[in-house]
Order: structure tokens, then sequence, then C-alpha cells
């Protein structure tokens, strides 16, 4: 995986594809950062890109609703994609096809053919493609992450995800909303936490008699992972109390003992016999000057790294489409009662 890099004379040129919600959140990160500027906003509604720029202060900002427009007028290094899942792929890849380089949200795509085609599309051009899953920068799951890291080769790894939640219209128009919405950043954090990749899924999608969701909004699924790992996960958009973390409740074994976390506070370890282990500590944050939604800094900071250096960030795409391949094989596997072997 090869991307051509930018020179380090001059600010990155931007542009925010999407003016909801969070396309309100990245704008001012590209306005903060020190080394990009915001030069355009796309969204399919004008005037709600003209309304969102001009809340920043922005009413000369260029905005279209075409983004091909957009690319030739203002000639961005990237852009960063916040539009609606099913948009993911024609943005991503028209923009890689003008060489523009892309930062997306999650998830890469709806399906894992228009992930692959939005991965070649990427080799074709040479350009850097990447999807922030924010989660990973939380200083609470890098301290997870590091404890874990101790524990030494890992047998058994466990999430659970519990909430009661009323979310967005748009939940109640999928079929499995819990797997097709939320379970990216649990499966995501899952690969970041082990280290771990995916062979293959059996998973059960299910609607509790309770729920206020036409479709399935509870699962249980096994991931074996590679090193013989178990990765399991358990969740509910309708659970009726005691709710977890928005990032889960996790529980790591491993040959010199277990460590847990329960999403929000310090991670916590204790030692096999004959072993010594520490909890690390979450770490300052990197960025309080710049923080509005977390993950957004940090994973805006490792793009423009890739760009200037070549370094890959993480989620690049060749690594983040085993994510999302997590999410498409559980899928699979709801709908047909079968194990279904993982192939990115």
């Amino acid at each position: 995986m090869t991307f051509n890099t930018v020179e380090e004379d001059r600010r990155l040129r931007g542009v925010v594809v999407g003016a909801g919600f969070i396309g309100g959140q990245w704008a001012p990160e590209l306005l903060a950062h020190p080394e990009t500027s915001l030069v355009g906003w796309v969204d399919v509604d004008e005037e709600r890109a003209h309304a969102a720029a001009g809340k920043l202060g922005l009413d000369d900002l260029p905005v279209s609703s075409s983004l091909t427009a957009v690319l030739d007028g203002e000639e961005p290094d990237f852009i960063v994609n916040c539009t609606v899942p099913q948009a993911h792929h024609d943005v991503t890849v028209t923009a890689l096809r003008r060489g523009v380089s892309v930062l997306s949200e999650k998830p890469m795509a709806v399906t894992l053919d228009e992930a692959r085609s939005m991965v070649r599309a990427a080799d074709e051009a040479e350009r850097l493609f990447a999807v922030n899953q924010n989660r990973r920068f939380m200083p609470t799951l890098v301290a997870f992450r590091r404890t874990v890291a101790d524990l030494g080769p890992l047998g058994v790894l466990t999430s659970e995800f519990f909430m009661p939640y009323r979310g967005k219209a748009f939940l109640d128009t999928l079929e499995h909303p819990l797997l097709q919405d939320m379970a990216i950043h649990l499966f995501d954090a899952a690969r970041a936490v082990s280290g771990a990749d995916p062979v293959s899924v059996y998973c059960e999608s299910f609607r509790p008699s309770w729920t206020w969701y036409p479709g399935a909004c509870s699962a249980t699924a096994i991931f074996e992972m590679t090193g013989g790992l178990r990765y399991t996960f358990a969740g509910s958009w309708s659970a009726p109390g005691q709710p977890t973390s928005w990032t889960g409740s996790w529980r790591a074994a491993g040959t010199r003992g277990t460590a847990r976390w329960d999403g929000d506070g310090h991670p916590t370890a204790e030692a096999a016999e004959g072993q010594a282990l520490e909890a690390y500590l979450p770490g300052a944050d990197p960025f309080p000057d710049r923080r509005r939604f977390g993950g957004l800094a940090e994973g805006l900071e490792e793009f423009v790294t890739g760009l200037r250096t070549g370094r890959a960030p993480q989620g690049e795409c060749h690594d983040n489409i085993r994510s999302l391949a997590m999410v498409t094989a559980a899928l699979e596997s709801a709908r047909t009662g079968t194990r279904v072997a993982i192939t990115p």
C-alpha cells in the first residue's frame, strides 16, 4: 500500500462533504488545525451547506450541491466524507478518481463489495483513503489496549453493549439496527484492543417482545480471530435498565492474567499466580484546545501526518475493511443461521 504525499510548505486544502450534524463537527476541526484550510462545503441541500458555513462565520466559503464542481473549482488535497452511509461509495470514489484523498466517517460502505471497489480506487489513484474510527483515540480505550497487551496471548475477549436507545428515525428502517449502525464501533475496538483479525463468525440477531424497534435490535456473536482468540459480543438497543457505557464493557483473559474495563473509567487487571501486571492509566488529552467531538482532532492529526509522510493512519482503508467485514459477515450469519468465513 502506497499513496502520494503532499509537500510540506503549504496548508492542506480540505472540503467537507455533508452538512449534517457530523459535518458540522468536522468543519471546525479543519479550521483549527494549523496545517489545514477549509476551502469548500458540499451538501445535496445547498442551502443547508450555506447555513452551516454561516454559523461558523464563513459566508464567503464556496458551497455547492455538486461535489465535482467543488473538486474542480477548489482543487482540494482531501475531502472529509460526512454523508449518509449509502452515499459513501459514490462520494469517495468520485474524489479518489480526481486525485483527491479521503477521510471518511464510519462505516466505510454499506456492503463489502462497495468497500472493495473503494479500496481499488484508492490503489489506482495512489491516494490516501482512511476511515475515522473515533473511539480508537479514547484515552481510556488506549489504556485498556496497553493493559491487554501485557496479558500475553489472549484466549477470550468479550464486550457487552446495552442501551435503552430511542434513536434517529432512520434506525426504524433497518432490518438489524444494532448490527448495521452501532456494532462497527465495538468490532473495530475489538481488533484494536486484541491486535487480532477476524476469521469467522456465528451471529444471531433478534427482536425482544418489548422493543420499540421494528427491526432486530439485539444480537449475540462469537468471532474466531487469528491466533485462536474468541471474541464474543452481546448487545441490545432496547435494554430496559443498567445500561453500559457507549463504548461497552470489556473483559480480556490471557496467559498472564485478566483485564477489565467498564468503557468509561480506568482499566483494571489481575495477574495469574506468579505473574505481575500493570493497569495503565489514561494519558492526558493531546488536544484540549481543539476538543469538540471525541476522536476527530486525533483522526485528523493522523490523516495529515499520513499525507505528509506516507505513514498510514489508523483506519487506512486496507485495514479498516477488516472491521467492516466483521459487520457484513455477522449480518450474513444472522440472516442464514450459519457460521460465515470472513474474507475482506
